[in-house]
């Protein structure tokens, strides 16, 4: 085809039914479209508010390791999930002379009737805390290897220490005497779906 004739090429208009055909095929191709990703979409919409309006969430801890920690969260705050090794247990016992409140009496924050025991825990393997300082809201960090460290004392035992501060936490989340901090970490209410699922914020099961 010259230059000429494809410059005076004109297609044929489309007569009114093919029109409409197409318009019909293409408006059902994008509302068809639209109802396939409204359901994708709003799939999260609900988990989001439920994590908005604090609903239990499910934690695995088949794959914390004795002396490790595991970091979720609920409500917007830090969980952690300690497993315990018989040394850290054992240390609990060393502790108690040392502590604000050892045998968790205060009602500042209270704490679950299943949680009130020397580990602070239902199970004493699994520790599970708030990662939240009762000070001023700081993060604390662990400092699980016991023995002098800088900001520690000669003999510390382990646990965590807050480095805004300076308050320190045994291995139940209790807080040692004369610290910043009032409290010991709270305990949130959580319980066991299975030996390696936990439910944070319910006691009972969903």
């Amino acid at each position: 085809m010259s230059d000429a004739t494809a410059s005076n090429f004109t297609p044929a208009p489309l007569d009114s039914s093919k029109r409409t055909w197409l318009l019909t095929a293409s408006c059902a191709g994008a509302v068809g479209a639209g109802f396939a990703a409204v359901p994708f979409v709003s799939s999260f919409q609900p988990s989001e508010k439920a994590k908005a309006a604090g609903a239990a969430v499910e934690v695995d801890i088949s794959d914390i390791k004795p002396g490790e920690l595991k970091r979720a969260e609920w409500r917007g705050k830090p969980i952690w999930i300690l497993r315990r090794t018989p040394e850290m247990l054992e240390s609990l016992k060393k502790d108690v002379a040392e502590l604000a409140d050892p045998h968790s009496e205060r009602t500042a924050i209270p704490i679950p009737p299943y949680a009130k025991n020397d580990w602070r825990s239902i199970k004493p393997e699994y520790l599970v805390l708030i990662g939240i300082c009762t000070h001023l809201g700081c993060s604390p960090v662990e400092k699980f290897t016991p023995g002098a460290q800088p900001s520690l004392p000669d003999n510390w035992p382990g646990g965590f220490f807050c480095p805004c501060h300076g308050s320190t936490f045994d291995f139940a989340g209790r807080v040692f005497k004369n610290k910043p901090a009032p409290d010991n970490l709270e305990v949130p209410r959580y319980t066991y779906l299975s030996d390696s699922k936990l439910l944070i914020g319910e006691d009972k099961k969903a």
